[in-house]
């Protein structure tokens, strides 16, 4: 029968039959289909068809069918611009009843555009671009002279504009010649060069910036339908109240239509990559529309929370590059909140319940046999609650509401005889997350309340609460949790590795914490435009860590300057060293002269060479490295036997040495007792006349001691806390080479002056930051990236 219904109003029967297994658009359908044809008769035309299917799929609130059908049916509404107008307008407008004069305005409903009408508006439009069309012909876009008649007359038809338009342009032009046919010839773009392709000006964290593509840029589906503040209401699935409106009129008096945002951290840990990507997001996306954005510190649990944690977090958010509009605390509104529990207990919308905390965990817990206990008795439960007359785990208030997924009767409120580090002992009961939050943003007027896809069972809860205390709601729109690979950003297992010594703490370089990212050498630029790639959608995003990587080696490339480190040194003496000797004055040999090696009565003195700080910019400056006869290179760069397609330093292959403008040559190898390589005799040649080498490598002279460490994953498998994957759980899947600590690296004296967190290109080794580790006389350097991705990592 339903077949044969859809079917009846012209659509196909593949169309009928999609349509009828979408449940809900089928049922839509049916309904406008028999309305219409209660009215019409019978048969209905296919134009009549197609408006009704274009309602019932498009319609966001069902409770408007009818009244649109009605317009529909008595041939008000005939084109698909008006239906667009009348579905436009009911979502705007979600209060019943509708202003029908104002509706029918909207939506051209007893407008008729007559014959003389276009053909007016047309010869306008034509006169307008007379010149043009005189000059192109036929070339001209015809749909510009369309869309121009089109907005002077809009519930026009458009085939009768397309029509007046040909036969107007035709009685200007003339028939078509062969000139008119040929294809218009394509002009060639301007190319872009390479770096210019690269620096296209956007907004990048709230500002101006030339990296390719900001986040906001990256935004995807879901992200684009945002309302706009004060229009919560045109959200699909906001709850509309009769008090909405007028709680959204003084919502705007507030706010002046800014927009607003919430950056909402629980206090008990430190901020990970995933929380990176919600800073960007919510700080993101309030800059780029002029708007605000809160920190505001979820402080509910005082058991678990440590001023640590809220100065990290603080620190976090203003090392990505944002500043809050305000910083906030839940505990702020801790009096406002309680005052709101009692009302809702007076509403007959909370009770305070006495099940046990095993007793209401999961989705199916049985019901309450406190729900409907009278209000007076929980409001002076609640009060006892409050002084401290009951134990913990033995009474909480409870909402009356079944949630999204299910779980019936969330708790709002709980006993915690723990001190909050804000309030003290006034409280001995604490507030939930579900009741909290939502009555924190609608405090702080927040108009988009972004949180992960976890939250969305929440939902309810949140425009729930809100209404039934008659405050206002802001709007709650979920995405995608941001994960990495080879990782685990659990607070909980975080603190296990902590406790087994696995890492040493929350800022251990292995880790994904930004504190750690930071100490490793990560530049927030990096993670920022990690976080524009990934984007920001609906589901969940599970990234490699290399490609957290290669962004950090982008910016890194353009902000670290170079330098020279050898990490296992190998000593070279040049015994041509072509510096001036310089000979000590006798009277400060005096009497132990015999006791002076001749050699230090002749040593060389060390030349000063020139090192640019970036070499593809010299405009950027150089440093000043000195350069002894003894220098040191990597024991890699040297080999006694040289395969084929060795290019380095050995016996017969002299190499040049960065910088200097020389060319080594050795001339003799010096072993221990062990016949390990120690030292080598080289002779040097100036570049220019020696013959070209096969290699350059890099080298150290009178340098700094100091200690590298190079970090590799922390875990051996992609998901370590995948019991299909790691049955042993994921402290069994540690990486036991994650760190290599080289305790004698030698690095170049241009360092010397460098504090925490400075970043390097050690040249051919990778990109390396300053450990606060570091102590007068004993640099440590940790490895943040290699300067190309290992293929060898999976």
């Amino acid at each position: 029968e339903a077949l044969g219904l859809f079917t009846g109003i012209g659509l196909s029967e593949a169309k009928a039959r999609e349509t009828l297994r979408n449940g809900a658009l089928s049922a839509l359908l049916r309904r406008a289909v028999l309305q219409a044809r209660s009215a019409l008769g019978p048969a209905l035309d296919k134009a009549t068809g197609t408006l009704l299917y274009n309602a019932a799929a498009r319609l966001k609130d069902p409770k408007h069918l009818g009244f649109l059908v009605g317009y529909i049916a008595r041939r008000q509404i005939l084109t698909d611009l008006q239906l667009s107008a009348a579905l436009e307008y009911v979502r705007s407008h979600p209060l019943e009843p509708l202003d029908v004069a104002d509706f029918e305005r909207a939506c051209g409903v007893g407008i008729c555009v007559t014959p003389e009408q276009i053909e007016e508006a047309v010869e306008a439009v034509i006169s307008k671009h007379r010149a043009e069309l005189l000059a192109e012909r036929y070339h001209f876009n015809m749909g510009l002279l369309m869309g121009e008649a089109r907005s002077q007359l809009r519930w026009a038809d458009g085939k009768t504009i397309k029509n007046e338009v040909d036969l107007q342009v035709l009685h200007l032009l003339g028939p078509k010649t062969e000139a008119d046919l040929e294809k218009k010839p394509k002009v060639a773009k301007a190319r872009l060069a390479p770096a210019e392709k690269q620096k296209v000006a956007v907004v990048e964290n709230g500002d101006m910036g030339t990296e390719t593509r900001s986040l906001l840029e990256q935004l995807r589906g879901e992200a684009l339908k945002f309302h706009k503040p004060g229009e919560n209401y045109k959200t699909e699935g906001y709850v509309v109240t009769p008090n909405t409106m007028a709680l959204l009129k003084q919502h705007l008096a507030i706010t002046g239509g800014q927009v607003r945002t919430r950056f909402p951290p629980e206090p008990n840990g430190i901020l990970h990559i995933g929380h990176a990507k919600a800073i960007n997001f919510n700080f993101g996306y309030a800059k780029a529309n002029g708007g605000v954005c809160f920190l505001r510190y979820d402080d509910t649990n005082p058991e678990k929370e440590e001023e640590k944690y809220f100065t990290a977090i603080r620190d976090m958010v203003e090392w990505l590059g944002y500043q809050p509009y305000a910083v906030t605390h839940a505990s702020d509104y801790f009096d406002q909140l309680y005052t709101w529990a009692l009302e809702l207990i007076r509403r007959g919308q909370a009770y305070v319940c006495h099940q046990k905390v095993e007793e209401i965990k999961g989705h199916n817990p049985p019901p309450s046999p406190w729900r409907n206990r009278p209000v007076e008795e929980s409001l002076l439960l609640f009060e006892d609650m409050r002084k401290g007359k009951f134990g913990e785990g033995e009474a909480t208030l409870r909402m009356k509401l079944v949630m999204e997924d299910g779980k019936m009767d969330p708790v709002a409120y709980r006993v915690k005889f723990t001190p909050h580090h804000r309030t003290g002992d006034k409280w001995c009961i604490y507030p939930t997350y579900d009741y909290t939050h939502c009555l924190c943003d609608s405090i702080e007027h927040i108009t988009h309340s972004l949180c992960t896809k976890e939250f969305q069972a929440r939902r309810s809860s949140y425009f729930w609460l809100c209404n039934a205390l008659d405050v206002y709601c802001p709007v709650q729109w979920e995405y995608g949790r941001l994960n990495l690979l080879y990782t685990v950003v659990s607070k909980r297992k975080i603190i296990r590795l902590v406790e087994t010594g696995a890492v040493r703490d929350w800022d251990d370089p292995r880790l994904f914490t930004l504190t750690a990212l930071r100490r490793r050498g990560f530049p927030p630029e990096a993670i920022n435009n990690f976080c524009a790639r990934v984007g920001v959608t609906v589901a969940q995003a599970t990234m490699e860590p290399h490609l957290l990587e290669a962004c950090a080696r982008e910016v890194l490339n353009e902000q670290a300057p170079r330098a020279m480190a050898v990490l296992e040194p190998l000593k070279v003496t040049i015994t041509n060293f072509p510096a001036p000797e310089v000979r000590l004055p006798w009277a400060v040999v005096g009497v132990g002269l015999l006791e002076i090696s001749i050699h230090a009565l002749f040593s060389p003195q060390a030349l000063e060479v020139l090192v640019p700080n970036f070499p593809a910019d010299e405009s950027r400056g150089f440093h000043k490295v000195p350069f002894h006869q003894t220098v040191y290179i990597e024991e890699t760069d040297f080999r006694e036997e040289a395969d084929k397609g060795y290019k380095r330093l050995a016996p017969g292959q002299p190499v040049g040495l960065r910088h200097t403008g020389y060319v080594i040559t050795v001339q003799n190898v010096i072993k221990d007792v062990s016949g390990r390589v120690i030292e080598l005799e080289v002779t040097c040649t100036k570049s220019d006349v020696a013959e070209k080498p096969k290699a350059f490598i890099h080298w150290v002279s009178v340098p700094l001691a100091c200690e590298v460490r190079l970090y590799e994953r922390l875990f051996l498998h992609k998901n370590p806390e995948d019991p299909s994957e790691v049955p042993g759980g994921f402290l069994s899947d540690l990486n036991p080479d994650s760190l290599r600590v080289v305790h004698n690296a030698l690095v170049d004296s241009s360092v010397r002056s460098a504090r925490p967190f400075d970043k390097f290109q050690f040249e051919r080794l990778g990109y390396f930051s300053v450990d606060p580790d570091s102590e007068e006389g004993k640099m440590v350097f940790n490895r943040t990236v290699t300067l190309k991705e290992d293929p060898g990592k999976a």
